[in-house]
């Protein structure tokens, strides 16, 4: 067990969008043998769309709006990557996969440089101190200079970087990377991909091959590389200090090799994990895991509800008892599945560092933990308040049963919040971004045939209501209007102003009005 334990990576690729999430992940994927023909992420005519981009709005408006969960071999690890939506409309679903993985690829384009995006996604992984490779993409474009990009990855993003790659050429002219740990040459030549060991930088076959302006240019980084800059540190890598950076074309499939190399060779496999009773050590015997994310209609002919755990320590085998510790029932897992994004296949059995789905009728909840028997909860998922509010109304009143489950089963989801009004009946719906209500009406008439508009409301900002009990229903009774229950039935105020809110601090000093749900 301990030795299938070591084998795994688990990793996240964030981005701003368009910096080629999706074509990376392709490649990582065909080069694992899972994939036999990488896909595009716009399909024209006879092209496959892309495999982690499952859902049909992801494959027409070639966005990723949810997090696709892939597992594959490679250089004799077993990787399960999360693959996330590079929308800011959708960073919620992002910082919930954050939760679930070691280490995280931050993919960077080389022309526009980091990216307000990134710069978000680069807060979260500081926080945690996730071990973070950079690779800068599309240097087959006419992008910016190296130095520049690896000094606004210092300045910007707060870490330090080590360079592992440097590109031969720029734009056009690109033609392949040199690898300075190993003086390796990946370069296209006759019959496809070459990788070539070289004696260093001087060596003869450089000259051979390449175009004596780009050889000047290519000499003179590495110089820099490895003369001015700090050499790599991998405790400080793994403290999420330093940054190795890679070079590339993910559309050409120049450097995506060395870099699946390097995520094998120097990022963590699990790691132990905090819980309000202990840490838990992922090579411990017993099981546990928690849930960080629900998928609602992966299939859609079945009406299926999946949630994705992230097995902590030990291992479960198929079949197995557990512990659902938030209710304290005992439950079977019956069917445990790995994924090809939508696609899944039941497996017998899955270690600490693996990424699971189960089927779920509806008992779990983000944030639940499992264990073989102890009594746990990892540090779970708070909700976020949301900054776009609309009210929900059906068009046809007979679909009111399928509106009321698609909208619960896809808030449980996490990417977007419902709140029932304390007095009425129309629910009103919190988003982190506008493009999300666009998705969700969307699936629910897809999904579950029922066919909506959205009433856009002003409002100042979701608040949680916390302290003692009396002091809240008075509250309640004196903002019936504007009180509603979350999915977990806390109480919660959308305040229509600033002034509203101000006011009701001032009024209430025993309760606190959070901006994020505790947990």
């Amino acid at each position: 067990m301990k030795a299938e334990i070591a084998k795994r990576r688990t990793f996240a690729i964030v981005s701003h969008p368009d910096a080629g999430k999706t074509t990376m992940t392709e490649k990582m994927l065909w080069y694992g043998g899972a994939i036999r023909e990488a896909g595009h992420v716009r399909a024209k005519r006879n092209r496959k769309h892309t495999t982690s981009d499952w859902m049909k709005i992801e494959q027409q408006r070639g966005i990723s709006v949810s997090s696709s969960v892939l597992n594959f071999p490679y250089a004799g690890c077993w990787f399960n990557l999360v693959d996330t939506p590079g929308h800011e409309d959708f960073c919620e679903d992002t910082y919930r996969a954050l939760t679930a993985v070691d280490s995280a690829l931050v993919l960077i384009d080389s022309v526009n440089g980091v990216e307000k995006q990134t710069i978000k996604l680069m807060e979260v992984c500081r926080m945690r101190h996730t071990p973070v490779i950079a690779f800068i993409n599309k240097m087959d474009l006419d992008g910016r200079d190296v130095l520049d990009l690896l000094d606004e990855i210092e300045r910007v993003l707060g870490v330090r970087t080590a360079p592992f790659t440097l590109p031969i050429g720029y734009g056009k002219s690109f033609a392949g990377v040199f690898g300075l740990r190993n003086n390796t040459l990946h370069a296209m030549g006759e019959e496809g991909e070459e990788e070539i060991a070289l004696s260093g930088i001087d060596d003869p076959e450089l000259d051979r091959r390449f175009r004596a302006s780009d050889l000047e240019i290519l000499r003179e980084r590495h110089a820099f590389a490895t003369g001015a800059m700090d050499p790599f540190d991998k405790e400080a890598f793994l403290a999420g200090e330093q940054c190795p950076v890679f070079f590339g074309s993910a559309i050409r499939n120049f450097g995506v090799k060395q870099l699946l190399e390097a995520f094998a060779e120097l990022a963590p496999g699990p790691l132990p994990r905090e819980s309000d009773v202990r840490a838990v050590d992922p090579f411990e015997e017993s099981f546990s895991g928690f849930v960080f994310k629900i998928q609602a209609n992966m299939d859609p002919n079945h009406r299926d509800r999946t949630a994705f755990i992230r097995v902590c320590s030990g291992m479960f085998e198929r079949g197995a008892k557990v512990l659902h510790c938030r209710s304290g029932k005992q439950i079977r897992l019956a069917a445990p599945t790995a994924f090809m994004a939508q696609d899944k296949e039941v497996i017998d059995r899955a270690y600490a560092g693996d990424i699971v789905g189960i089927n779920d009728p509806g008992l779990f909840n983000i944030g639940d933990t499992l264990t073989a028997g102890e009594k746990f909860r990892f540090r779970g998922i708070p909700d976020f308040t949301p900054e776009h509010f609309s009210r929900v109304v059906l068009m046809n009143p007979l679909k009111s049963k399928q509106l009321a489950k698609g909208l619960e089963q896809l808030s449980e989801e996490g990417a977007t919040q419902l709140f029932v009004p304390v007095t009425g009946s129309q629910c009103v719906l919190g988003v982190v971004g506008e493009l999300q209500f666009e998705v969700l009406q969307w699936r629910l008439q897809t999904e579950y045939g029922a066919e909506t508009r959205f009433e856009q409301l002003s409002v100042f900002g979701a608040r949680w209501v916390v302290g003692p009990e009396e002091e809240a229903d008075r509250f309640r009774k004196a903002h019936l209007n504007d009180c509603y229950r979350d999915k977990k039935d806390r109480l919660v105020c959308l305040f229509p102003n600033e002034f509203r809110y101000n006011l009701a601090v001032k009024e209430y000093p025993e309760l606190r009005f959070l901006d994020k749900s505790e947990e």
